[in-house]
Protein backbone atom coordinates (compact mmCIF):
# COMPACT_ATOMS: atom_id res chain seq x y z
CA UNK A 1 0.00 0.00 0.00
CA UNK A 2 1.42 3.63 -0.87
CA UNK A 3 2.33 5.99 1.58
CA UNK A 4 -0.24 8.12 0.49
CA UNK A 5 -2.80 5.76 1.44
CA UNK A 6 -2.01 4.61 4.85
CA UNK A 7 -3.79 5.79 7.74
CA UNK A 8 -1.69 7.82 10.80
CA UNK A 9 -1.79 7.04 14.03
CA UNK A 10 -2.91 3.78 13.87
CA UNK A 11 -3.55 1.48 15.90
CA UNK A 12 -1.32 -1.79 14.49
CA UNK A 13 0.99 -1.63 11.73
CA UNK A 14 1.94 -5.18 10.16
CA UNK A 15 5.43 -5.65 8.92
CA UNK A 16 6.04 -8.72 6.10
CA UNK A 17 10.17 -9.05 7.44
CA UNK A 18 11.79 -10.16 3.93
CA UNK A 19 15.30 -10.22 2.21
CA UNK A 20 15.11 -11.64 -0.81
CA UNK A 21 18.21 -11.21 -2.69
CA UNK A 22 20.30 -12.44 0.54
CA UNK A 23 18.14 -15.76 0.59
CA UNK A 24 17.49 -16.35 -3.02
CA UNK A 25 20.60 -14.79 -5.01
CA UNK A 26 20.42 -15.00 -8.09
CA UNK A 27 17.14 -17.11 -8.49
CA UNK A 28 15.30 -14.43 -6.84
CA UNK A 29 13.30 -13.74 -9.96
CA UNK A 30 12.14 -17.27 -10.90
CA UNK A 31 10.56 -17.57 -6.87
CA UNK A 32 7.40 -16.78 -5.78
CA UNK A 33 6.65 -13.26 -4.13
CA UNK A 34 3.71 -14.44 -1.88
CA UNK A 35 1.15 -12.32 -0.68
CA UNK A 36 1.72 -11.72 3.12
CA UNK A 37 -0.89 -14.30 4.12
CA UNK A 38 -0.20 -14.54 8.25
CA UNK A 39 0.07 -11.04 8.82
CA UNK A 40 -3.25 -10.53 6.56
CA UNK A 41 -5.25 -12.67 8.46
CA UNK A 42 -3.84 -11.16 12.18
CA UNK A 43 -4.68 -7.79 10.42
CA UNK A 44 -8.61 -8.83 9.70
CA UNK A 45 -8.69 -10.24 12.64
CA UNK A 46 -8.12 -7.31 14.31
CA UNK A 47 -9.47 -4.81 13.01
CA UNK A 48 -12.71 -6.74 13.46
CA UNK A 49 -12.48 -6.52 17.01
CA UNK A 50 -12.67 -2.65 16.32
CA UNK A 51 -8.70 -1.47 15.67
CA UNK A 52 -7.02 0.73 13.05
CA UNK A 53 -4.63 -1.58 10.91
CA UNK A 54 -2.35 -1.50 8.02
CA UNK A 55 0.59 -2.94 6.52
CA UNK A 56 3.63 -2.77 4.69
CA UNK A 57 5.49 -5.76 2.83
CA UNK A 58 9.04 -4.97 2.52
CA UNK A 59 9.19 -7.29 -0.34
CA UNK A 60 7.31 -5.13 -2.59
CA UNK A 61 7.98 -1.62 -1.31
CA UNK A 62 11.64 -2.54 -2.11
CA UNK A 63 13.19 0.17 -0.02
CA UNK A 64 16.40 0.20 2.33
CA UNK A 65 15.52 -0.13 5.80
CA UNK A 66 15.61 3.32 6.49
CA UNK A 67 12.94 3.58 4.13
CA UNK A 68 10.77 1.32 5.80
CA UNK A 69 11.62 2.83 9.27
CA UNK A 70 10.00 6.26 7.87
CA UNK A 71 7.06 4.88 6.37
CA UNK A 72 6.73 3.43 9.85
CA UNK A 73 7.61 6.59 11.95
CA UNK A 74 4.74 8.44 9.32
CA UNK A 75 2.36 6.30 10.29
CA UNK A 76 2.64 6.21 13.78
CA UNK A 77 1.42 3.20 15.38
CA UNK A 78 0.68 1.87 18.85
CA UNK A 79 2.35 -1.45 17.78
CA UNK A 80 4.24 -2.89 15.28
CA UNK A 81 3.86 -6.50 14.30
CA UNK A 82 6.96 -7.56 12.49
CA UNK A 83 5.86 -11.27 10.70
CA UNK A 84 9.33 -13.16 10.50
CA UNK A 85 7.44 -15.87 8.48
CA UNK A 86 8.43 -16.71 4.97
CA UNK A 87 6.88 -18.05 1.83
CA UNK A 88 7.79 -21.51 3.22
CA UNK A 89 6.99 -21.00 6.73
CA UNK A 90 8.87 -23.77 8.58
CA UNK A 91 12.37 -22.91 6.23
CA UNK A 92 12.04 -19.47 5.72
CA UNK A 93 11.30 -18.18 8.93
CA UNK A 94 14.99 -17.86 10.59
CA UNK A 95 16.54 -16.60 7.94
CA UNK A 96 14.39 -13.47 8.28
CA UNK A 97 15.82 -12.47 11.59
CA UNK A 98 18.46 -10.64 10.05
CA UNK A 99 16.44 -8.32 7.66
CA UNK A 100 14.55 -8.10 11.31
CA UNK A 101 17.41 -7.40 13.18
CA UNK A 102 18.14 -4.11 10.88
CA UNK A 103 15.04 -2.80 11.04
CA UNK A 104 14.43 -2.86 14.96
CA UNK A 105 17.81 -1.42 14.96
CA UNK A 106 16.82 1.17 12.89
CA UNK A 107 13.55 1.72 14.10
CA UNK A 108 14.55 1.96 18.15
CA UNK A 109 17.42 4.07 17.02
CA UNK A 110 15.13 6.89 15.36
CA UNK A 111 11.85 5.98 17.31
CA UNK A 112 12.19 4.16 20.75
CA UNK A 113 8.88 4.95 22.06
CA UNK A 114 7.39 2.64 19.41
CA UNK A 115 6.47 -0.62 20.76
CA UNK A 116 7.31 -3.91 18.42
CA UNK A 117 6.41 -7.32 18.81
CA UNK A 118 8.26 -10.07 16.77
CA UNK A 119 5.61 -13.11 15.73
CA UNK A 120 5.89 -16.05 13.58
CA UNK A 121 7.86 -19.59 13.76
CA UNK A 122 11.46 -18.35 14.90
CA UNK A 123 10.30 -15.85 17.84
CA UNK A 124 7.99 -18.79 19.36
CA UNK A 125 10.48 -21.38 19.03
CA UNK A 126 13.52 -19.51 20.70
CA UNK A 127 11.10 -16.49 22.47
CA UNK A 128 13.59 -15.63 25.48
CA UNK A 129 16.85 -15.84 22.83
CA UNK A 130 14.99 -13.68 20.81
CA UNK A 131 14.12 -11.14 23.89
CA UNK A 132 17.77 -11.31 24.64
CA UNK A 133 19.32 -10.60 21.30
CA UNK A 134 17.30 -8.03 19.46
CA UNK A 135 15.74 -5.11 20.00
CA UNK A 136 11.76 -5.26 20.02
CA UNK A 137 9.94 -5.44 23.29
CA UNK A 138 7.47 -8.22 22.97
CA UNK A 139 7.52 -11.78 21.64
CA UNK A 140 4.52 -13.24 20.47
CA UNK A 141 4.83 -17.32 20.94
CA UNK A 142 2.17 -19.31 18.92
CA UNK A 143 -0.43 -18.03 16.67
CA UNK A 144 -0.68 -14.81 18.09
CA UNK A 145 -4.29 -12.90 17.11
CA UNK A 146 -5.32 -12.92 20.72
CA UNK A 147 -1.84 -12.17 21.95
CA UNK A 148 -1.62 -9.04 19.77
CA UNK A 149 -5.56 -7.90 20.39
CA UNK A 150 -5.02 -8.42 24.47
CA UNK A 151 -1.65 -6.58 23.72
CA UNK A 152 -3.75 -3.61 21.82
CA UNK A 153 -6.34 -3.78 24.98
CA UNK A 154 -3.76 -2.53 26.82
CA UNK A 155 -1.63 -0.47 25.58
CA UNK A 156 -4.77 1.73 24.14
CA UNK A 157 -5.66 1.76 28.32
CA UNK A 158 -2.90 3.21 29.40
CA UNK A 159 -2.45 0.16 31.78
CA UNK A 160 0.78 -1.96 32.88
CA UNK A 161 1.31 -5.07 30.76
CA UNK A 162 -0.41 -7.42 33.15
CA UNK A 163 2.15 -10.08 34.12
CA UNK A 164 0.84 -13.06 33.56
CA UNK A 165 -2.90 -12.53 32.07
CA UNK A 166 -1.59 -12.38 28.23
CA UNK A 167 -1.07 -15.91 26.90
CA UNK A 168 2.02 -16.01 24.83
CA UNK A 169 3.41 -12.35 25.41
CA UNK A 170 7.17 -12.62 26.18
CA UNK A 171 8.84 -9.60 27.37
CA UNK A 172 11.50 -8.51 30.10
CA UNK A 173 11.12 -6.56 32.59
CA UNK A 174 13.84 -5.38 35.25
CA UNK A 175 16.49 -7.66 33.47
CA UNK A 176 14.11 -10.59 34.11
CA UNK A 177 12.24 -12.20 31.04
CA UNK A 178 8.72 -13.04 31.96
CA UNK A 179 6.86 -15.60 30.18
CA UNK A 180 3.58 -16.64 29.46
CA UNK A 181 3.75 -19.37 27.26
CA UNK A 182 2.07 -20.26 24.12
CA UNK A 183 -0.69 -17.77 23.08
CA UNK A 184 -4.59 -19.12 22.74
CA UNK A 185 -5.72 -21.10 19.81
CA UNK A 186 -7.95 -20.10 17.72
CA UNK A 187 -10.26 -23.20 17.91
CA UNK A 188 -12.08 -23.03 14.67
CA UNK A 189 -10.44 -21.94 11.94
CA UNK A 190 -13.95 -19.94 10.61
CA UNK A 191 -13.69 -17.40 13.55
CA UNK A 192 -10.68 -16.18 11.10
CA UNK A 193 -12.10 -13.51 8.51
CA UNK A 194 -10.17 -14.05 5.36
CA UNK A 195 -6.56 -12.06 4.68
CA UNK A 196 -7.30 -8.45 4.45
CA UNK A 197 -6.60 -8.60 1.08
CA UNK A 198 -7.71 -4.69 0.23
CA UNK A 199 -4.54 -3.67 2.57
CA UNK A 200 -2.44 -5.04 -0.29
CA UNK A 201 -2.07 -4.70 -3.79
CA UNK A 202 -2.80 -8.13 -4.82
CA UNK A 203 -1.26 -7.40 -8.58
CA UNK A 204 2.48 -6.91 -7.47
CA UNK A 205 2.30 -10.79 -6.08
CA UNK A 206 3.31 -13.66 -8.30
CA UNK A 207 3.84 -17.36 -8.70
CA UNK A 208 6.74 -19.41 -8.74
CA UNK A 209 8.15 -19.66 -12.37
CA UNK A 210 7.35 -23.64 -12.12
CA UNK A 211 3.79 -22.84 -11.19
CA UNK A 212 2.83 -21.27 -14.84
CA UNK A 213 4.86 -23.43 -16.73
CA UNK A 214 2.46 -23.56 -20.16
CA UNK A 215 1.99 -19.61 -19.23
CA UNK A 216 5.15 -17.81 -18.14
CA UNK A 217 3.96 -14.81 -18.91
CA UNK A 218 0.43 -14.79 -16.32
CA UNK A 219 2.67 -15.08 -13.21
CA UNK A 220 0.28 -12.38 -11.39
CA UNK A 221 -1.72 -11.84 -9.77
CA UNK A 222 -1.35 -14.38 -7.39
CA UNK A 223 -3.14 -15.72 -3.99
CA UNK A 224 -2.27 -17.92 -0.93
CA UNK A 225 -5.00 -19.72 1.48
CA UNK A 226 -4.84 -21.19 3.95
CA UNK A 227 -7.98 -23.73 4.32
CA UNK A 228 -6.73 -25.45 7.61
CA UNK A 229 -4.26 -24.94 10.36
CA UNK A 230 -1.46 -26.77 11.58
CA UNK A 231 -0.29 -30.68 10.56
CA UNK A 232 -0.83 -34.10 12.55
CA UNK A 233 1.99 -35.05 11.66
CA UNK A 234 5.67 -34.83 13.36
CA UNK A 235 8.61 -35.36 11.08
CA UNK A 236 11.91 -34.76 13.24
CA UNK A 237 13.37 -32.05 10.75
CA UNK A 238 10.18 -29.58 10.28
CA UNK A 239 9.41 -27.06 12.81
CA UNK A 240 5.58 -26.05 11.83
CA UNK A 241 4.27 -27.13 15.57
CA UNK A 242 6.12 -24.48 16.58
CA UNK A 243 3.49 -21.73 15.49
CA UNK A 244 0.81 -23.96 16.70
CA UNK A 245 1.82 -24.31 20.10
CA UNK A 246 4.30 -26.96 19.69
CA UNK A 247 2.06 -29.64 19.04
CA UNK A 248 0.86 -31.80 16.43
CA UNK A 249 -3.08 -31.18 15.23
CA UNK A 250 -4.75 -29.97 12.21
CA UNK A 251 -7.92 -27.37 12.40
CA UNK A 252 -10.31 -27.20 9.49
CA UNK A 253 -12.04 -24.17 7.88
CA UNK A 254 -15.35 -25.06 6.65
CA UNK A 255 -15.86 -25.71 2.96
CA UNK A 256 -18.34 -22.96 2.32
CA UNK A 257 -15.52 -19.97 4.01
CA UNK A 258 -13.12 -21.67 1.90
CA UNK A 259 -15.03 -21.08 -1.74
CA UNK A 260 -16.22 -17.30 -0.16
CA UNK A 261 -12.53 -16.66 -0.81
CA UNK A 262 -11.87 -17.73 -3.65
CA UNK A 263 -15.05 -16.04 -4.95
CA UNK A 264 -13.67 -13.01 -3.69
CA UNK A 265 -10.24 -13.24 -5.02
CA UNK A 266 -11.76 -14.14 -8.42
CA UNK A 267 -14.68 -11.09 -8.65
CA UNK A 268 -12.13 -8.78 -7.01
CA UNK A 269 -8.74 -9.53 -8.42
CA UNK A 270 -9.40 -11.71 -11.28
CA UNK A 271 -6.91 -14.28 -9.63
CA UNK A 272 -6.34 -17.19 -11.35
CA UNK A 273 -2.92 -18.63 -9.82
CA UNK A 274 -3.75 -19.64 -6.12
CA UNK A 275 -1.51 -21.42 -3.75
CA UNK A 276 -3.07 -24.00 -0.90
CA UNK A 277 -0.46 -22.97 2.20
CA UNK A 278 -1.59 -25.75 4.14
CA UNK A 279 0.89 -27.71 5.50
CA UNK A 280 -1.24 -30.96 3.99
CA UNK A 281 -4.75 -29.85 1.57
CA UNK A 282 -4.98 -33.56 0.50
CA UNK A 283 -5.29 -35.32 3.70
CA UNK A 284 -9.42 -36.03 4.15
CA UNK A 285 -11.42 -37.13 0.99
CA UNK A 286 -14.19 -36.03 2.34
CA UNK A 287 -13.35 -32.63 2.67
CA UNK A 288 -10.74 -32.07 -0.33
CA UNK A 289 -14.05 -33.46 -2.62
CA UNK A 290 -16.48 -30.74 -1.00
CA UNK A 291 -14.20 -27.96 -1.58
CA UNK A 292 -13.75 -29.04 -5.42
CA UNK A 293 -16.88 -30.15 -5.87
CA UNK A 294 -17.29 -26.28 -4.84
CA UNK A 295 -14.57 -24.85 -6.92
CA UNK A 296 -16.19 -26.76 -10.07
CA UNK A 297 -19.35 -25.92 -9.71
CA UNK A 298 -18.08 -21.71 -10.22
CA UNK A 299 -16.67 -23.07 -13.81
CA UNK A 300 -13.27 -21.13 -12.85
CA UNK A 301 -10.20 -22.03 -14.97
CA UNK A 302 -7.83 -21.84 -11.65
CA UNK A 303 -4.26 -22.60 -11.70
CA UNK A 304 -3.94 -23.80 -8.09
CA UNK A 305 -1.13 -25.66 -6.45
CA UNK A 306 -1.08 -27.76 -2.74
CA UNK A 307 0.24 -29.89 -0.86
CA UNK A 308 -0.31 -33.34 -0.25
CA UNK A 309 2.03 -36.95 0.96
CA UNK A 310 2.12 -40.29 -0.21
CA UNK A 311 0.35 -42.17 1.83
CA UNK A 312 -2.93 -39.66 1.83
CA UNK A 313 -4.17 -39.75 -2.02
CA UNK A 314 -5.27 -41.73 -4.08
CA UNK A 315 -7.01 -42.25 -7.60
CA UNK A 316 -10.37 -40.87 -7.46
CA UNK A 317 -9.31 -37.59 -5.27
CA UNK A 318 -6.64 -36.79 -7.60
CA UNK A 319 -8.77 -36.65 -10.56
CA UNK A 320 -11.23 -34.43 -8.73
CA UNK A 321 -8.46 -31.92 -7.33
CA UNK A 322 -7.55 -32.40 -11.18
CA UNK A 323 -11.11 -30.94 -12.61
CA UNK A 324 -11.14 -28.23 -9.87
CA UNK A 325 -7.96 -26.60 -11.50
CA UNK A 326 -5.42 -28.15 -8.61
CA UNK A 327 -2.56 -28.24 -11.34
CA UNK A 328 0.15 -28.84 -9.06
CA UNK A 329 0.80 -31.51 -6.26
CA UNK A 330 3.85 -30.84 -4.11
CA UNK A 331 4.84 -34.44 -2.29
CA UNK A 332 7.54 -34.56 0.49
CA UNK A 333 9.24 -37.78 -0.78
CA UNK A 334 12.28 -36.28 1.15
CA UNK A 335 14.53 -39.53 0.37
CA UNK A 336 15.41 -42.13 -2.07
CA UNK A 337 15.72 -44.68 1.29
CA UNK A 338 13.43 -46.08 3.03
CA UNK A 339 15.75 -46.52 6.10
CA UNK A 340 16.43 -42.86 6.06
CA UNK A 341 12.78 -41.82 5.66
CA UNK A 342 11.82 -43.71 8.74
CA UNK A 343 14.71 -42.27 10.64
CA UNK A 344 12.94 -38.82 10.47
CA UNK A 345 9.48 -39.90 10.70
CA UNK A 346 8.87 -39.38 7.39
CA UNK A 347 5.93 -42.39 7.05
CA UNK A 348 6.36 -45.79 6.11
CA UNK A 349 5.40 -45.75 2.95
CA UNK A 350 7.83 -48.16 0.28
CA UNK A 351 9.74 -47.60 -2.91
CA UNK A 352 7.15 -48.76 -5.15
CA UNK A 353 4.21 -46.91 -3.49
CA UNK A 354 6.28 -43.66 -4.29
CA UNK A 355 5.83 -44.99 -8.10
CA UNK A 356 2.87 -45.80 -7.67
CA UNK A 357 1.71 -42.28 -6.56
CA UNK A 358 3.49 -40.42 -9.20
CA UNK A 359 2.18 -42.12 -11.77
CA UNK A 360 -1.55 -41.88 -10.46
CA UNK A 361 -1.20 -38.16 -10.41
CA UNK A 362 0.49 -37.89 -14.14
CA UNK A 363 -2.41 -40.14 -15.20
CA UNK A 364 -4.83 -37.74 -13.42
CA UNK A 365 -3.38 -34.71 -15.26
CA UNK A 366 -1.64 -33.15 -12.72
CA UNK A 367 1.80 -32.10 -12.57
CA UNK A 368 4.13 -33.18 -9.50
CA UNK A 369 6.55 -30.82 -7.44
CA UNK A 370 8.61 -33.81 -5.72
CA UNK A 371 10.60 -32.60 -2.78
CA UNK A 372 14.33 -33.87 -1.94
CA UNK A 373 16.31 -33.49 1.14
CA UNK A 374 20.11 -34.06 1.00
CA UNK A 375 21.75 -34.70 4.67
CA UNK A 376 19.26 -36.33 7.01
CA UNK A 377 20.65 -37.27 10.04
CA UNK A 378 21.64 -41.30 8.64
CA UNK A 379 22.73 -40.12 4.99
CA UNK A 380 25.92 -40.95 3.55
CA UNK A 381 27.29 -40.68 -0.19
CA UNK A 382 25.75 -43.80 -1.10
CA UNK A 383 22.11 -43.00 0.39
CA UNK A 384 22.23 -39.29 -1.20
CA UNK A 385 22.69 -40.62 -4.49
CA UNK A 386 19.97 -42.78 -4.19
CA UNK A 387 17.67 -40.18 -3.67
CA UNK A 388 18.88 -38.06 -6.72
CA UNK A 389 18.98 -41.43 -8.40
CA UNK A 390 14.75 -41.95 -7.65
CA UNK A 391 14.29 -38.18 -8.33
CA UNK A 392 15.94 -38.71 -11.80
CA UNK A 393 13.81 -42.09 -12.39
CA UNK A 394 10.60 -40.13 -11.24
CA UNK A 395 11.22 -37.43 -13.37
CA UNK A 396 8.97 -34.83 -11.68
CA UNK A 397 8.17 -31.54 -13.74
CA UNK A 398 9.84 -29.37 -11.09
CA UNK A 399 12.02 -30.90 -7.93
CA UNK A 400 13.27 -28.80 -4.73
CA UNK A 401 16.41 -30.19 -3.56
CA UNK A 402 16.70 -28.83 -0.06
CA UNK A 403 19.56 -29.83 2.05
CA UNK A 404 19.14 -30.48 5.95
CA UNK A 405 18.66 -27.73 8.28
CA UNK A 406 18.96 -28.38 12.25
CA UNK A 407 15.52 -25.66 12.40
CA UNK A 408 14.61 -23.81 15.93
CA UNK A 409 11.63 -25.44 16.76
CA UNK A 410 12.44 -28.81 14.99
CA UNK A 411 12.93 -31.87 16.93
CA UNK A 412 16.13 -32.48 15.09
CA UNK A 413 17.27 -28.37 16.79
CA UNK A 414 16.84 -29.71 20.52
CA UNK A 415 18.91 -33.04 19.22
CA UNK A 416 21.72 -31.42 18.27
CA UNK A 417 21.79 -28.83 21.27
CA UNK A 418 21.23 -31.47 23.43
CA UNK A 419 24.61 -34.03 21.69
CA UNK A 420 26.39 -30.30 21.81
CA UNK A 421 26.50 -30.12 18.10
CA UNK A 422 27.52 -26.29 17.15
CA UNK A 423 25.33 -24.57 14.79
CA UNK A 424 25.20 -21.84 12.93
CA UNK A 425 25.25 -18.21 14.70
CA UNK A 426 24.43 -15.69 11.92
CA UNK A 427 20.85 -16.88 10.90
CA UNK A 428 20.89 -16.34 7.35
CA UNK A 429 23.01 -19.73 7.08
CA UNK A 430 19.95 -21.29 7.42
CA UNK A 431 18.55 -20.30 3.95
CA UNK A 432 19.00 -22.78 1.64
CA UNK A 433 20.08 -20.76 -1.07
CA UNK A 434 21.98 -17.97 0.20
CA UNK A 435 26.15 -17.62 -0.01
CA UNK A 436 26.40 -18.37 3.48
CA UNK A 437 23.96 -21.67 3.53
CA UNK A 438 25.72 -23.77 6.21
CA UNK A 439 23.29 -27.64 5.98
CA UNK A 440 24.24 -29.79 8.92
CA UNK A 441 26.55 -32.46 8.49
CA UNK A 442 25.51 -35.76 8.74
CA UNK A 443 27.03 -39.18 10.90
CA UNK A 444 28.98 -39.99 7.84
CA UNK A 445 28.71 -36.71 5.31
CA UNK A 446 30.62 -33.50 6.21
CA UNK A 447 28.32 -30.14 5.88
CA UNK A 448 30.84 -28.65 2.76
CA UNK A 449 30.06 -32.24 1.19
CA UNK A 450 26.75 -32.08 1.71
CA UNK A 451 26.36 -28.81 0.07
CA UNK A 452 28.04 -29.68 -2.88
CA UNK A 453 26.06 -32.96 -3.37
CA UNK A 454 23.32 -30.71 -3.40
CA UNK A 455 24.24 -28.13 -5.94
CA UNK A 456 25.73 -30.31 -8.09
CA UNK A 457 22.35 -32.65 -8.28
CA UNK A 458 20.25 -29.64 -9.13
CA UNK A 459 22.10 -29.45 -12.01
CA UNK A 460 22.83 -32.53 -13.10
CA UNK A 461 18.73 -32.97 -12.59
CA UNK A 462 17.78 -30.16 -14.88
CA UNK A 463 20.31 -30.67 -17.51
CA UNK A 464 18.98 -33.81 -18.43
CA UNK A 465 18.31 -34.56 -21.93
CA UNK A 466 15.25 -36.74 -20.69
CA UNK A 467 14.08 -34.05 -18.12
CA UNK A 468 13.98 -31.14 -20.82
CA UNK A 469 12.75 -33.60 -23.64
CA UNK A 470 10.03 -33.70 -21.52
CA UNK A 471 9.13 -30.55 -20.36
CA UNK A 472 9.31 -29.72 -24.49
CA UNK A 473 6.27 -31.95 -25.11
CA UNK A 474 4.45 -31.00 -21.63
CA UNK A 475 4.71 -26.91 -21.89
CA UNK A 476 6.32 -26.32 -24.89
CA UNK A 477 9.98 -24.93 -26.55
CA UNK A 478 9.70 -21.52 -24.47
CA UNK A 479 9.63 -23.72 -20.88
CA UNK A 480 12.94 -25.68 -22.26
CA UNK A 481 14.31 -22.53 -23.03
CA UNK A 482 13.49 -21.11 -19.46
CA UNK A 483 14.77 -24.56 -17.43
CA UNK A 484 18.06 -23.66 -19.31
CA UNK A 485 18.76 -19.91 -18.64
CA UNK A 486 17.73 -20.87 -15.38
CA UNK A 487 20.76 -23.35 -14.97
CA UNK A 488 22.82 -20.06 -15.79
CA UNK A 489 22.14 -18.98 -12.85
CA UNK A 490 25.25 -19.85 -10.58
CA UNK A 491 24.90 -19.43 -6.62
CA UNK A 492 27.45 -18.17 -5.08
CA UNK A 493 28.47 -20.43 -2.14
CA UNK A 494 31.15 -18.91 0.78
CA UNK A 495 30.99 -22.48 2.41
CA UNK A 496 31.88 -24.52 -0.83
Amino acid sequence: MSLSKMSKNVDLLIIKAANSQEIYGSLSSLTAIEPPVWGGMVANFIRKKGYSVEMIDMEIENLSVDGIVDKIIKTNPLLVDIVVMGPNPSASSTPLMPITRQLLNSLKKRRSNIKTILTGIHPSALPEKTLREEKTDFVGRGESFYTILHLLETLKSGQEIPKCQIKGLWYIKKGKVISNGWGELIQRPDELPMVAWDLIDVEKYRAHNWHCFGHLNERSPYAVIYTSLGCPYNCSYCNIRTLYNGKPGIRFRSPESIIEEIDFLVQEYHVKNIKFLDELFAINEERVNEICDLIIGRGYNLNIWAYARIDTVNKEMLEKMKKAGINWISYGIESGSEKIRKGVHKGIFKQDTVRKVIKITHDAGIYVLGNFIFGLPEDDLYSMQETLNMAKELNCEYVNFYTTMAYPGSQLYEEMINQGVELPSNWLCYAQLAEVTIPLATKYVSSREVLRFRDKAFREYYSRTEYLEMIRKKFGQEEMFHIKEMLKHKLKRIYI
